[in-house]
């Protein structure tokens, strides 16, 4: 159980940086993805665990009511005994009462602990849960976003690849979408001055031609023509 509880501290409270700059160096979401399926393997366990925790919780609840209940009756047998006269039967109904109260002793302990036991999964099981959740959202924005980066860096050759591109600050997913974001902005912009040179190009050719017929028109006036 120790192991299991370890293995879910690390998840939740990792940071994700080195997820974090393999997945830009591989422009892949893969380890990220692997993430997500460790979360679920341990969700699973965490589940079976908490199961069997809970029901050995229960079988202890009924064991000791019906221990606690048998502590009663020897109670009230031994006060009854002495009251009888019944002196060898006292003895031995205390006796037994002795090792009753013993033995409900040791099972209120062991509850306590399964039930704690029980309510430590139950809270890493609801955190695992909300990292899961939010993993699974932020991935499917930053596989659109990556889909997005790729398309543009298609039509602008002089992008930088994500093997150029090192994040820094906090390591966790958010750091991969500005990334993305990032890059996609500067994708628009390689765009837009790449189409405001090719404007400038068409209207210096345009202007060109313009000349050049205004020169032939007056070579033709002065006879220059060939």
């Amino acid at each position: 159980m120790a192991s299991l509880f370890e293995k879910v501290s690390v998840l939740i409270s990792a940071n994700l940086h080195a997820m974090v700059d393999q997945a830009l160096r591989s422009n892949s979401l893969a380890v990220i993805d692997q993430y997500v399926r460790q979360v679920e393997q341990n969700l699973e366990d965490l589940e079976d665990a908490a199961a069997t925790v809970g029901g050995e919780a229960k079988s202890l609840k009924r064991k000791l009511v019906d221990l606690e209940q048998r502590e009663n009756e020897l109670d009230r047998a031994i006060d009854a005994f002495l009251v009888e006269g019944n002196e060898n039967a006292a003895v031995a109904a205390q006796s037994r009462l002795n090792s009753t109260e013993r033995l409900v002793s040791t099972y209120r302990e062991q509850l306590k602990r399964q039930e704690d036991e029980f309510q430590k999964l139950l809270g890493a099981k609801v955190k695992l849960e909300a990292r899961l959740a939010t993993m699974k959202q932020q991935r499917e924005e930053l596989q659109s976003l990556l889909e997005l980066a790729k398309s543009k860096e298609t039509s602008v050759k002089a992008m930088k690849s994500l093997d150029d591109l090192m994040g820094t600050g906090d390591s966790d997913i958010e750091r991969i979408a500005g990334s993305i974001r990032s890059r996609l902005d500067k994708a628009t912009t390689a765009s837009e001055l790449r189409a405001a040179s090719l404007d400038k190009q068409m209207d210096d050719v345009l202007e060109r031609s313009e000349l050049d017929t205004q020169l032939s028109d007056r070579r033709k006036k002065l006879g220059l023509t060939n």
